[in-house]
């Protein structure tokens, strides 16, 4: 059986790429409570990025990312809109809200982060093709 990923995407990258978007998402959700000034305690922090976390499983699964991790057009993008949509309709569902002022600070910020590192790993291999 063969793979259906790209043969240059390492289980290394899938991985990182991963954790990468996972981590981003929790420090989206970190910085959101910090400016709110609610308590900093791993609960807290859980609770508030557990939507977008889900979410961003979701969409990582639904859009095959592992198959081309660092592609920001067939990649960065759905996770993007994926996991801020899965990530508000979590929250409204269980009661935390979704105001408009948050629903746009979420959606530029996972925007800068989800697209942002895919776009610096993308122009960091180009570098290094052309340093070769």
């Amino acid at each position: 059986m063969t793979s259906q990923r790209s043969p240059q995407v390492s289980s290394l990258t899938i991985a990182l790429a991963f954790v990468c978007d996972a981590a981003l998402v929790t420090l989206f959700a970190g910085l959101g409570r910090s400016e709110h000034a609610r308590e900093a305690t791993l609960v807290g922090l859980l609770e508030t990025a557990w939507p977008f976390l889900a979410g961003l499983a979701v969409m990582w699964l639904a859009t095959l990312a592992y198959r081309r991790p660092l592609e920001i057009v067939r990649t960065g993008i759905p996770v993007w809109i994926g996991t801020v949509a899965i990530g508000m309709g979590l929250r409204l569902l269980t009661g935390s809200g979704a105001a408009l002022p948050f629903v746009l600070v979420a959606t530029i910020t996972l925007a800068v982060f989800l697209l942002g590192w895919r776009a610096i790993a993308v122009l960091a291999a180009r570098l290094r093709r052309r340093t070769r």
